[in-house]
């Protein structure tokens, strides 16, 4: 069979030439597939989606802000008689909605059900729905199809060596798709998909929610890391500095970055989120001391909190600038489908718009309890475009001249992104 896998875009139309990185899923899929099948990779933010082909199976991926995207690209190929499927993180929380528009909905993770779904498309005897009671084990994986990659991304090199969450945070979705229990690759097998990659790169993404939720296993990667002398970023948490082995063996396996959700700047907050392993008091030590280790933090922040009022935006920001850190990603609080946030929003009748594609964390679709839903829409804007300026970017370029190289690309997308304001969704559809 030939297969087309897609990540949407925004739209059809609207096309970037530096994507920040891949959609991991689509490789591995990619990677699940017997070799008798050939496989296409579609990245609709840069690439356009060829619906002028024969194609025996379109899959598609898809998180909520994409949702509405993949539907329609779904019903374009259906009205050719096309088979598809939708999988990720939307359809497995709406199946029933995702029905509407596929042949079959992958429900939770792909493997085994991906292969299993194949067979059943070769026999003509495709199920609606491809679902398990459990989580599968992900302790050796093939090597992800990246070689099918073929748009230009910020960090193209990406791997993953977790998966799951016991944290339950009220407005993530990771622990209700991934279960609340981490799940870990065998080491070798890590290491073995990262070295097909030695002469390609020398720096490496890791897409685990949190690569220090283990440190045992944390330690003895990042030893297993250090003969590669590649440079990595990843996501964790702020508690790996506590660990001064832990936070030493990052720096010299190549950790130039973490992506650590801070979330908020207000106890109370974090406590009513289920993040109350977050301590604001211990942030700025913190910090400090992955400054000491040559490791940037890039800081995410969630405003709308019903906690929050207009003033979490300046102090946020002076947060910011006291704690020094490196870069910042804002969102607005998003009640994605399947969360507890949701339920509670919905349940107070607060949503305003179940238009999915602004749940992309950029857009205000609820009343806050604080503020308008226009000063919170405002209030993100201008957080997003004071950090980004160029007076402020300098200052963090130039404190970090080390990684000139990779900082100032990603410095400029970031102030491209501030330069695009989002405005308050007009339409007000229905929940479906």
């Amino acid at each position: 069979m030939k297969i087309l896998l897609v990540a949407p875009g925004p739209n059809e139309h609207k096309k970037v030439k530096l994507v920040p990185f891949p959609q991991a899923s689509l490789p591995l899929l990619a990677a699940l597939t017997p070799p008798q099948h050939e496989v296409v990779i579609v990245d609709e933010r840069a690439e356009y989606v060829p619906f002028e082909e024969q194609f025996d199976l379109v899959g598609i991926t898809a998180m909520t802000a994409t949702s509405q995207r993949a539907y329609q690209i779904a019903d374009r190929f259906r009205e050719k008689g096309t088979k598809v499927v939708l999988g990720g993180m939307h359809p497995s929380a709406c199946p029933e909605e995702a029905l509407q528009h596929a042949d079959a909905v992958v429900i939770g993770e792909a493997e085994g059900l991906w292969e299993q779904l194949l067979e059943d498309l070769e026999k003509g005897e495709l199920k609606k729905t491809y679902t398990r009671e459990d989580f599968p084990a992900i302790y050796r994986l093939p090597p992800s199809r990246l070689d099918l990659l073929k748009c230009r991304y910020l960090l193209k090199y990406v791997f993953q060596t977790t998966r799951g969450c016991p944290h339950g945070c009220s407005f993530c979705s990771v622990s209700r798709f991934m279960g609340r229990k981490y799940r870990h690759r065998d080491i070798d097998n890590v290491i073995e998909e990262v070295s097909l990659y030695q002469d390609k790169t020398r720096i490496i993404g890791f897409l685990d929610d949190n690569i220090v939720s283990n440190p045992r296993y944390s330690k003895e990667l990042f030893r297993a890391l250090i003969p590669l002398k590649k440079k990595w970023v990843s996501q964790g948490t702020l508690n790996i500095a506590d660990d001064d082995e832990l936070i030493s063996l990052a720096q010299k396996s190549g950790c130039i970055a973490l992506f650590v959700g801070i979330e908020s700047v207000n106890e109370e907050i974090l406590k009513n989120a289920h993040k109350s392993f977050n301590k604001v008091k211990n942030y700025k030590r913190l910090i400090e001391k992955f400054h000491q280790h040559g490791i940037m933090i890039i800081g995410s922040f969630v405003f709308g909190f019903d906690e929050d009022d207009t003033s979490v935006f300046q102090k946020t920001l002076e947060f910011i600038e006291d704690a020094k850190i490196d870069f910042a990603q804002f969102s607005i609080l998003t009640p994605l489908p399947g969360t507890e946030i949701f339920y509670q929003l919905k349940n107070e009748n607060r949503i305003f718009t179940y238009d999915w594609s602004k749940y992309d964390f950029a857009h205000v679709v609820y009343q806050p309890a604080r503020m308008t839903a226009e000063e919170l829409q405002k209030g993100y804007n201008e957080v997003f475009r004071k950090f980004y300026s160029w007076p402020l970017a300098w200052k963090r370029v130039l404190r970090n001249w080390k990684y000139l190289h990779y900082f100032i690309p990603a410095t400029l997308y970031y102030n491209w992104v501030s330069r695009h304001p989002k405005e308050l969704p007009n339409s007000i559809p229905e929940a479906t």
